[in-house]
């Protein structure tokens, strides 16, 4: 009889090899976690109005016992499916998360790191039209706890047009070498016969190069920002390019578009010093690492620059993309 409760006893318990003593080499683990977490989360866009998308969460804690066989997975999990799924995404929650990563790791974990990589779609209007249009925006919501410290981060990438100011000028010479071959012995030229002449293709025998561009940027938000600034961040970059891609135009649109383009000809270089200079105004930024890339129309490489704000112990001149 006791043999057989015994069994019934045993039954039900399963085996937990996580339980069992370390055997082999003993070390600490700067990160163990999961990563690709597919999980509905929700958040706040730029007229107040509240969507929800699908997010690849990245969960990781460090290993501080060398003697422990391992972290406890699912209770990460657990933790982001339980927190993340009914609640709008803000810093304060995400911060809540990583603490909560570490309670329940107590005694071999102290340090945390969540990232959630979605598309943030919102509508924006055409340049001249009434046209709107949605357009998608790669983002990164980050929240990390390391020694005792806790911080929130925002990443965007934000795409837009470039225009090479040296391909402007070398179109614009060639306008005027055909301008003197046309009307050079001619004495007076009336305004009609060049405005004519404008319009053909012989007027504008050249036209500058360019090419869709790319703004990488992270930023660490001060500890008083309420909530992501996802759309705010995307208008500071954009003001301070001008040449945001578009989505739904009309010719008034792409007329302006064309206009906005040569009127802000631009080297990798000066798109970087724009968005610096734009981005240092801001109080709620703690810091800020700016990548720009020019996928160049020219050459089959990108043109690139890369700039922080440079303060004392902030994101390094990192050329990685997105570097943590």
């Amino acid at each position: 009889m006791s043999t057989t409760n015994c069994a019934q006893d045993n039954c039900n318990v399963l085996p937990d090899i996580a339980n069992e003593p370390h055997t082999g080499p003993n070390g600490l683990l700067n990160w163990v976690g999961m990563s690709e977490i597919e999980m509905p989360v929700k958040m706040t866009t730029g007229n107040g109005e509240t969507m929800q998308t699908v997010a690849r969460i990245q969960a990781y804690v460090n290993l501080t016992d060398p003697a422990s066989k391992g972290i406890h997975m699912s209770r990460l999990y657990l933790t982001v499916d339980q927190m993340l799924g009914n609640e709008v995404l803000t810093p304060a929650l995400l911060q809540k998360v990583v603490q909560q990563f570490v309670k329940t790791h107590d005694g071999i974990s102290d340090n945390a790191y969540l990232e959630c990589r979605f598309e943030f779609l919102e509508r924006r209007r055409a340049l001249i039209s009434d046209n709107t249009g949605w357009k998608g925006y790669k983002v990164r919501a980050i929240a990390s706890l390391r020694k005792g410290v806790l911080t929130s981060e925002l990443g965007i990438e934000v795409p837009y047009s470039s225009t090479c100011p040296c391909s402007a000028a070398l179109a614009r010479d060639l306008i005027q070498q055909g301008f003197r071959n046309q009307f050079g012995s001619e004495g007076m030229v009336s305004l009609d016969e060049v405005h004519q002449w404008l319009g053909t293709k012989e007027g504008i025998s050249a036209t500058p190069h360019s090419q869709r561009s790319l703004a990488q940027v992270r930023v660490n938000l001060s500890d008083e920002v309420g909530e992501l600034p996802i759309s705010q961040l995307i208008d500071s970059i954009e003001d301070a390019l001008q040449t945001p891609v578009q989505a739904a135009v009309k010719r008034e649109d792409e007329q302006e578009f064309a206009r906005l383009n040569g009127q802000n000809l631009m080297f990798c270089e000066d798109a970087a010093r724009r968005l610096h200079e734009a981005l240092d105004k801001q109080d709620s930024l703690k810091d800020f690492w700016i990548r720009v890339n020019h996928m160049e129309s020219l050459h089959p490489h990108d043109a690139v620059a890369i700039v922080v704000k440079g303060v004392e112990n902030g994101y390094r001149d990192d050329p990685r993309e997105f570097p943590h």
